[in-house]
């Protein structure tokens, strides 16, 4: 899929040719969010509208007022008079996608999966939260993702005390990945306090913990992993319904390096499952994944590699999970301020262009840092 859009938000220019693993990299407030969010406007317009319907959430004619509706409150000044979006080179005038459609016999179809990253406010004290349970204001990614997390707890989980580890969700290799990256020994589960509510909690024995005594990486793994679960269905489906994409943002908030490699191992089952995956991040570690398959794929790498590259486990579902991140196109994205996202897919180190070898600037510091102890070593080690 080719992307282009002029003068939208903080988004002066941008032109992305998307593939199957895309990573947008750049300071806070570049636009990252948004350009993921205007994607799944773009995919998803007819089945987000019939979701704020299903909710009697109304906008009347004022596509403006749609965009405070989705996209947050304050939002309605992104779309300026020159702003133009085209993909695959066909234009696409916002105004047009605001209109409310009538008399649809089918529902819409949902495309793409969102995973906002303000995702930890989907768990409230442990309970999940409903769509109509934020402001009016709050965007609708973070309301819709919130709201498939509390559906999947109380339908495909009724009846089920530990969502974690479950013998139906996941590989058990990549189980007990997760495990040992996140919850050590201790199950998540569901726990019904004095109103009848289904709260959340790690048990491990006769040791129960609320919510709040979490570590932070557990409180911001947890409703990613119920993420992952709506996208992954239990048995022999591979993908959840029509969707095809998921955006997944900075999914390494909270977590130790050993838990987002274990994350990228996920990533990489759903690049096996046929997603195209969209990560929004400020980690390096995330990048020097990327970049080892990019070498990978260039250099004749093979799923042993990849195996290594994760630590993960010699056995045919691993190596098949491998096999297809092999075969899978990248992208990576640098939101450049004041100008857009400019691309850096290489990620060579050697390149001429800074924002190629300095990954977007994830890797700047370290290379500051590495130049600075290089120099006061050089000078101790020439004095007399």
């Amino acid at each position: 899929m080719k992307l282009r859009i002029t003068n939208f938000g903080p988004i002066p220019s941008a032109e992305a040719s998307l593939g199957d693993l895309n990573v947008s990299v750049g300071p806070q407030a570049t636009g990252k969010s948004l350009f993921w969010q205007l994607l799944k406007l773009l995919l998803d317009a007819p089945s987000i509208q019939d979701e704020f319907r299903r909710f009697s959430i109304d906008w009347g004619k004022d596509f403006r007022g749609f965009l405070s509706l989705y996209f947050g409150e304050g939002m309605e000044h992104l779309l300026q008079p020159d702003t133009a979006i085209e993909v695959d080179g066909q234009p696409r005038p916002l105004e047009r996608i605001f209109e409310r459609k009538r008399g649809q016999r089918v529902k819409p179809v949902e495309r793409m999966f969102y995973v906002p990253a303000q995702r930890v406010v989907a768990l409230r004290d442990g309970l999940t939260r409903t769509f109509l349970e934020y402001r009016a204001g709050d965007p609708f990614v973070v309301r819709e993702f919130s709201d498939k997390l509390h559906r999947l707890v109380q339908t495909e989980f009724a009846k089920a005390d530990r969502l974690f580890p479950q013998a139906n969700r996941l590989d058990d290799r990549l189980r007990k990945l997760v495990d040992d990256a996140f919850f050590r020994g201790f199950g998540l589960e569901l726990s019904r306090d004095m109103s009848y509510q289904k709260k959340l909690v790690l048990r491990r024995d006769q040791i129960q913990l609320p919510f709040m005594a979490w570590s932070a990486g557990q409180r911001e793994f947890s409703p990613l992993l119920l993420g992952l679960y709506w996208l992954m269905p239990a048995g022999a489906v591979s993908r959840r319904d029509q969707l095809r994409w998921v955006v997944i943002e900075e999914p390494e908030m909270g977590l130790h390096p050993k838990a987002i490699s274990a994350f990228m191992a996920l990533v990489l089952e759903l690049l096996r499952r046929e997603y195209r995956v969209c990560l929004s991040t400020h980690s390096p570690q995330v990048l020097d994944v990327v970049w080892a398959l990019q070498v990978l794929k260039t250099h004749g790498g093979t799923e042993k590699d990849v195996l290594r590259l994760l630590s993960l486990p010699s056995h045919p579902k691993m190596k098949a999970m491998a096999n297809a991140a092999l075969g899978k196109s990248i992208t990576v994205l640098y939101f450049k301020p004041g100008s857009g996202p400019v691309d850096i897919s290489s990620l060579d180190p050697g390149s001429e262009r800074d924002d190629v070898a300095g990954w977007g600037g994830l890797s700047e510091f370290t290379a500051n840092v590495g130049d600075v102890v290089a120099d006061v070593v050089a000078r101790r080690e020439s004095l007399p």
